[in-house]
């Protein structure tokens, strides 16, 4: 039984997401499952995503259809619920172990809005079986974060003119 690891891409660059959909692919053909829970986006990419299972499955606790920053205060509220309901399936399969790699797309942008802390993202990863591996995406990343991770990439836009 291999060890599990704990991976970041954080930044401002885009491809935070992707890298990690890779990884999963990977994981997918060496054998592996995977499970994929995405926080705080729009219904974009759903259809897509949905195509890959059973190999890869794909969840998505939040009702709108709007990106989390797009909604109301007071729908705000009503999506911290389903997205807390989230968090509790992730530390279900955590503690079962019953995939190989758990992605939690944006979950770091949970630790930014304040919706967890960064004590309830450590107990999250506490639960989990030692051969699950887990890569979380967002991007800010707070200093204390960096404490969970075996491995941070930092995924940043490069402005191409200053290379010319």
């Amino acid at each position: 039984m291999e060890q599990g690891i704990v991976q970041i891409y954080s930044g401002e660059g885009h491809g935070k997401s992707a890298a990690a959909l890779g990884r999963a692919l990977q994981v997918a053909c060496e054998g592996g499952s995977v499970v994929i829970i995405n926080f705080l986006k729009g219904m974009s990419n759903d259809e897509f995503m949905k195509r890959l299972e059973p190999e890869i499955k794909v969840f998505r606790f939040e009702k709108s259809e709007e990106e989390f920053s797009q909604l109301s205060e007071e729908r705000q509220q009503e999506e911290i619920l389903n997205i807390k309901n989230g968090l509790n399936f992730a530390k279900k399969v955590l503690s079962t172990g019953e995939c190989s790699l758990l992605i939690l797309d944006e979950v770091l942008g949970l630790v930014d809005n304040g919706i967890i802390t960064t004590r309830d993202l450590s107990s999250l990863l506490a639960n989990r079986a030692e051969d699950v591996s887990v890569i979380m995406t967002g991007i800010k990343l707070e200093h204390e974060l960096c404490q969970l991770a075996d491995d941070i990439s930092q995924i940043d836009d490069v402005n191409y003119k200053i290379f010319n």
